[in-house]
């Protein structure tokens, strides 16, 4: 009596994770979207990295022609950023900095994407061992996910409601710790966008350029109206310098692996800071003021979001920008994890120069 007991609660468990007809969710989800012409999601975004929670505010856009466009506006400093796939290309623009970054990348298919639909459910279609279980009403989708920089990372949990709509999702580790986590606030399958609205020069040409010293904005007419708009929107995140005030060092450096140089350089736009480990897992950090021109530069690698900012990633550099000062890590002998963990590493305060 006890076997068969155990035998009918272990069945009733195995139903409850899913079903043949619970499967088809995925097909509805995948025939959802590619439905949908153009879409307009929006939510918050929380990323959970040495200890510390970086939380955005995020509106993702998709229109049909392969056009997207994903906001990232961070709630701790306003600090706001974007990531636009057109027929150009793929760019990172900062619009307060009127800085833009083209990439020559495959994003967003190349990559798991939290904060976009369609890599969301090529990641369900491409795991034959999906779990489905029921949850309030709704359902869990859980598959395997594919940030190629990011190994830890090993699973997502899709979130659905008693209408099938999704209503999160979750990034976790190997340890079911969660990673990301974005909380969806709306989907609006029908949206409509402007026809500029994918136009990346938009983006720059609307914001006011800040001057090297930080104190005025130029050639602005109606600089008086927007003087304290401007200063509670733009901080020190926003900020272009031409002086390197304090050199910040890795607080994490591998095994075997030293400082061995550390040099200042002029530059036309104002300093460049070296620091050279040397070792068994030898690596450069370069940290340098940024030039006051809207200007272009073009990237190999991908976007990839780097402690409280958009940056890039190839597979031998990760570099972003933060307090007006770009920073790179660039090594031919670590991989690409390592070279993430010593660059989060850099997060913390100065320590004198």
């Amino acid at each position: 009596m006890k076997k068969i007991l155990i035998f009918l609660g272990l069945f009733m468990v195995v139903c409850g994770c899913g079903n043949s007809n619970d499967k088809n969710l995925v097909k509805d989800l995948k025939k959802k979207i590619d439905g949908s012409s153009a879409y307009y999601m929006t939510g918050t975004l929380e990323i959970y990295r040495n200890e510390e929670k970086y939380v955005y505010n995020v509106d993702s856009s998709y229109q049909k022609g392969d056009l997207f466009k994903v906001n990232l506006v961070n709630q701790n400093n306003n600090h706001e950023q974007i990531i636009l796939k057109n027929k150009d290309g793929v760019y990172v623009i900062t619009p307060s900095l009127n800085k833009s970054f083209k990439f020559q990348s495959d994003w967003p298919y190349n990559n798991s994407q939290i904060y976009l639909l369609q890599p969301i459910v090529n990641d369900l279609i491409n795991d034959k061992d999906i779990v489905i279980q029921k949850n309030n009403g709704g359902y869990i989708l859980t598959s395997k996910v594919n940030f190629s920089s990011e190994k830890d990372f090993a699973k997502q949990k899709i979130y659905l409601d008693k209408d099938k709509n999704i209503t999160k999702i979750e990034v976790l580790d190997s340890n079911d710790n969660v990673k990301m986590n974005l909380n969806i606030i709306d989907i609006d399958y029908k949206a409509k966008f402007d026809d500029d609205y994918f136009n990346s020069n938009k983006y720059q040409s609307e914001i006011p350029k800040v001057s090297k010293n930080n104190s005025n904005i130029e050639n602005d007419d109606n600089n008086k109206n927007q003087t304290n708009e401007t200063n509670n929107s733009q901080n020190t995140q926003d900020a272009i310098t031409s002086k390197i005030e304090d050199i910040v060092y890795p607080m994490y450096v591998p095994v075997d692996t030293q400082l061995s140089g550390q040099d200042i350089v002029e530059t036309t736009n104002g300093e460049r800071v070296i620091l050279t480990f040397s070792g068994e897992s030898a690596f450069t950090v370069v940290q340098e003021t940024l030039n006051n021109d809207k200007t272009v530069n073009y990237v190999y690698g991908d976007p990839y979001l780097i402690l409280d900012t958009v940056g890039s990633i190839t597979d031998y550099s990760v570099s972003w920008i933060s307090n007006g000062i770009e920073y790179s890590v660039i090594s031919d002998t670590m991989d690409v994890d390592e070279l993430l963990t010593v660059a989060q590493s850099i997060s913390v305060k100065a320590v004198g120069k």
